[in-house]
């Protein structure tokens, strides 16, 4: 089984999706790492790439052709000014030229040489294969798998190595909730404390702490592009923003000049249950707007379940508890991606393999879990409160409208971070030892739904809403 860190769950990014968008840039990235070692990059005088299954049945949806294109390009997801990509693709169209890795210009014709094929590779439903030509008339091709949450392997290797490797190295390897939970007992520390441990035989103390604000520091200013930013979404759907008008209503009158005085002075404004809906609500539907708009934000687990963790984080920061700080934040993200890490093991965190309840379900379990130990939660009550979460969300479709990460996909995220609060209430006033549902049989239930579930309902915008509606109802 693979170990996986706090960071491989909570990844920043593009959007608008981590598994047709992130994967893809990164598998990109990959596939220009083996021309170099196979030292043939400098002889590459055509490319190719075919795109299969879910990939190609909302790969335009998703821009997934324009993340291949980024990523060949040498451009990094988690760096490149989100203001140049547009220029980036708009000069590859026009010169019909791609600068593979930043360093050698081939002849490159997206719409010819992006294949868009829907029939489905055996291994998974996001498959890639990247095709060059080189020397006298060789050919290279490698394929690639995009399994949900940015994460990408290879058939051939798909039992990470290099993770196995460094989960040897954890002092509490962790595959199932059962043993999360016996180390606490055994050490007498919480999920966090358990967590921290792990992560500090792979990073110093130093990086840890610089990484997980960086991630919180990049959710914070996600919600607030999103909370003033108005307009249209792109994508043809013509859906309008609604986090500005939702702000604009809630805010009040104090002036703040950044995202960390924005914070301070929500903390000042009146609020009541229906305000408190109201914000959660517009946490979550800015970083979801900033997705579809292909802005920067923290695969959490995945792009179209962005918004849940930062907006309930954001509510316990501003609603529940205005002393909360870094001590706090780094707590949060640490349980939430423990808990995300034992979905993704024992389950996934793949639209295209599990439907929404893989993405915004496991979001939400992972908020509610986390909230829960901010709240005071003992580790048996963080874990009932994941499996609330997750039990409420169970056989949730992916049914994206125009393939889009519009509808329902943003409201979604909305939902999911009010259950997440719910379920961590609820849970603070369980005994576990009533709880009649572990965590891990929920895991285990919400991975035989989804093997159990159509695919028409797994991310190919081929059933519910997806053709319920279209593009020119909108």
């Amino acid at each position: 089984m693979e170990c996986i860190s706090v960071f491989d769950m909570l990844k920043i990014g593009v959007g608008p999706s981590s598994s047709h968008t992130l994967g893809p840039w990164r598998a990109a990235e990959l596939f220009l790492k083996e021309l170099q070692d196979r030292n043939i990059f400098s002889q590459v005088s055509s490319l190719k790439i075919d795109l299969f299954g879910s990939l190609s049945l909302t790969g335009v949806g998703h821009a997934t052709d324009l993340a291949v294109m980024l990523g060949l390009s040498g451009a990094d997801p988690e760096y490149v000014p989100v203001e140049d990509i547009g220029g980036i693709i708009a000069k590859i169209n026009d010169t019909k030229t791609l600068v593979l890795g930043d360093k050698l210009p081939i002849t490159f014709n997206p719409k010819e040489q992006i294949v868009f094929n829907k029939n489905f590779l055996p291994f998974h439903a996001n498959g890639m294969t990247f095709t060059v030509q080189y020397g006298a008339h060789e050919i290279y091709e490698s394929t690639f798998y995009s399994i949900g949450g940015g994460f990408v392997v290879k058939e051939e290797n798909a039992e990470n190595v290099e993770n196995d490797e460094i989960k040897a190295t954890f002092p509490f390897p962790i595959d199932k909730a059962t043993e999360l939970l016996a180390y606490c007992k055994e050490q007498n520390m919480s999920i966090s404390e358990i967590v921290y441990e792990n992560e500090k035989s792979i990073r110093t103390e130093d990086e840890i702490h610089h990484e997980l604000m960086r991630v919180w520091n990049t959710m914070l200013e996600c919600m607030y592009i999103g909370c003033h930013t108005e307009g249209i979404l792109p994508g043809g759907l013509n859906v309008r923003r609604r986090a500005y008008d939702t702000h604009e209503k809630l805010k009040g009158d104090l002036p703040y000049n950044t995202p960390q005085e924005w914070l301070q002075t929500i903390r000042k404004t009146k609020v009541y249950f229906r305000q408190i809906l109201k914000w959660v609500s517009c946490f979550a539907l800015a970083v979801n707007e900033v997705n579809a708009s292909l802005g920067r934000v923290v695969t959490a687990p995945t792009n179209g379940s962005a918004g849940v963790i930062p907006a309930v984080l954001m509510y316990y920061m501003v609603i529940e508890n205005h002393k909360a700080g870094e001590k706090e934040i780094k707590q949060f993200l640490m349980v939430a991606g423990e808990i995300g890490s034992i979905f993704k093991k024992g389950a996934t965190i793949s639209a295209a393999m599990g439907g929404c309840q893989a993405e915004i379900g496991v979001s939400s379990a992972m908020a509610a879990g986390a909230l829960c130990e901010l709240m005071g939660g003992t580790p048996e009550q963080v874990t009932v409160a994941a499996e609330i979460a997750m039990e409420h969300h169970l056989g949730l479709t992916c049914d994206p409208i125009g393939g889009l990460v519009q509808v329902p996909c943003i409201e979604r995220n909305t939902m999911g971070a009010i259950k997440a609060i719910n379920a961590a209430e609820l849970a603070l006033d369980t005994d576990p030892k009533n709880a009649k549902v572990p965590l891990d049989k929920v895991v285990n239930t919400m991975w035989e739904t989804a093997k159990d579930m159509n695919n028409k309902y797994k991310e190919t915008s081929e059933g519910g809403l997806a053709i319920a509606v279209n593009l020119a109802d909108c």
